[in-house]
């Protein structure tokens, strides 16, 4: 009689059927390639909501920066009439009087004084002058109050400023007034006024 201690080892056992999954080589299931299209379609959702918000956080950055540039603007427009009518303080004085009068000399000076910390604050705050007198007439800066027939000037040239512009960090603050020539040479036209293109 055999006893059990004696029977051979059985090798051949059944083994586990091997899963979809684990079979090297095949087509995935549907149900695997159902799970990878939704993986992608997830990541893809993903990276779009990850870019959206990186642009939402870049805009309000830019927004803070604008505000925190541009906040001083109404104070900006308030002061300007200040510069303005220390100018005009100054260009209404006569030479003469200057030369002549010692009191007035002090004036000046004291005049002068104000007007350059005036603006020197002003220009640490990114409000600078625009430059008008001898430049072209430029819209997008001045404004155009009248005309004077000028035939040593090329037309639409600025050779009255009236009132002064300014800008903001670049961006216009109040517009320039001026007088622009008119009669002359167009604007880029040579001395000869003839074109040189055939």
């Amino acid at each position: 009689m055999t006893e059990a201690n004696d029977l051979p080892a059985d090798d051949t056992a059944p083994a586990a059927e091997p899963g979809p999954e684990t079979a090297p080589g095949s087509e995935p299931s549907p149900r695997e390639a159902e799970l990878q299209a939704e993986l992608t379609a997830a990541n893809e959702k993903l990276l779009r909501a990850m870019a959206e918000t990186e642009n939402v956080r870049r805009r309000l950055e830019q927004a803070a920066e604008d505000r925190g540039k541009y906040a001083v603007s109404a104070f900006a427009k308030d002061m300007l009439p200040v510069a303005d009518n220390l100018r005009r303080a100054l260009d209404n004085i006569p030479a003469d009087a200057k030369e002549s009068d010692p009191l007035a000399a002090k004036l000046v000076e004291g005049v002068e004084l104000t007007e350059r910390a005036l603006l020197s604050a002003l220009e640490r705050h990114g409000i600078k002058k625009v430059d008008s007198l001898g430049q072209v007439l430029n819209p997008h800066l001045h404004q155009a109050m009248m005309e004077v027939e000028d035939p040593s000037h090329a037309s639409g040239t600025i050779i009255v400023e009236m009132q002064a512009g300014y800008t903001l960090h670049g961006r216009l603050l109040r517009e320039a007034m001026v007088g622009v020539a008119k009669g002359g040479p167009k604007p880029g036209q040579g001395d000869s006024g003839v074109d040189t293109q055939a």
